[in-house]
């Protein structure tokens, strides 16, 4: 654009936290279940992750709220593990899909400082204040840019994926560890199922569901610490011939506890043949 001056105008300054902010906006549009808002500065009415892992206070609000959240959309009160696991499972994929979708639409790895995510208890929604910084590959237009760290190539990043969020949910599970009583292998099974599951749940909403997976697999081949396992994905053969992509989660997200009949087709619990069922019925 010219001004009558002659003289051009300057478009606005690409920054890493103005390029987070436009993957994350990109990410919420795409994922209906990813509920989260994008805010420019720290909202000092949340809760933010960091207070999860130093208040009792904080961590009890935390699971009370989704205590209160399952007594009205089920109609019972949870047990206390279950609640603690419940709101777990949702922190974990929701703050894993920001990192890992950003890697899988942009190749670029986000490092989410747990300061940065705030929780509206209230209306079970998360916001983010994109600005910590990222690493990308030596071919991204980013390279060089302040804030954003180079790695060599695309192991490097996959690498770089899982420390980012080993680093941010460490301090998490040991906090809620007691409340959930999962020990620790437990724990870091569901970060690995959460973070697998965030990926191929991108992937169907983009209609990419077998590069996804194919991400995925690549990303978590086979345990690699503190993961205790791999994305482990097989299919299973319909009556029509069809085959459905499906894997076991390495630990249990509870969900069975509140409505049996709908418990999830990678549940622990499930055979093959009803998760085929469900499958086929999902469809």
């Amino acid at each position: 654009m010219t001004m009558a001056t002659g003289t051009a105008t300057a478009g606005p300054v690409v920054t890493e936290a103005s390029a987070l902010a436009h993957t994350y906006l990109e990410l919420v549009t795409s994922c209906e279940a990813l509920n989260v808002r994008i805010a420019s500065e720290a909202s000092q009415a949340l809760l933010d992750g960091a207070e999860l892992t130093r208040s009792e206070k904080a961590l009890d609000a935390f699971i009370d709220a989704e205590a209160d959240r399952i007594r009205e959309h089920h109609g019972h009160a949870p047990r206390r593990d279950v609640a603690a696991s419940r709101a777990l499972h949702d922190y974990l994929w929701s703050v894993a899909l920001l990192m890992s979708g950003a890697w899988y639409l942009e190749r670029r790895v986000p490092r989410i400082a747990p300061q940065d995510v705030h929780i509206d208890l209230a209306a079970a929604a998360f916001e983010i204040v994109p600005g910590a910084g990222f690493a990308c590959l030596p071919d991204d237009p980013a390279a060089g840019m302040p804030g954003v760290r180079v790695v060599a190539h695309e192991e490097a990043l996959r690498a770089e994926l899982r420390a980012t969020v080993a680093d941010h949910v460490g301090p998490l599970l040991t906090a809620v560890g007691p409340h959930a009583r999962r020990r620790p292998r437990a724990l870091w099974g569901m970060a690995a199922d959460d973070l697998v599951s965030g990926i191929w749940y991108l992937g169907r909403m983009l209609d990419q569901e077998d590069r996804a997976i194919q991400a995925a697999t690549e990303l978590l081949p086979t345990a690699i610490p503190p993961f205790p396992g791999g994305a482990d994905f097989r299919r299973l053969a319909g009556r029509d011939g069809r085959r459905h992509p499906t894997r076991t989660r390495l630990g249990c997200c509870m969900y069975y506890t509140l409505d049996a009949a709908q418990a999830c087709s990678t549940c622990p619990r499930t055979c093959d043949a009803e998760r085929l069922r469900r499958l086929e019925d999902a469809d």
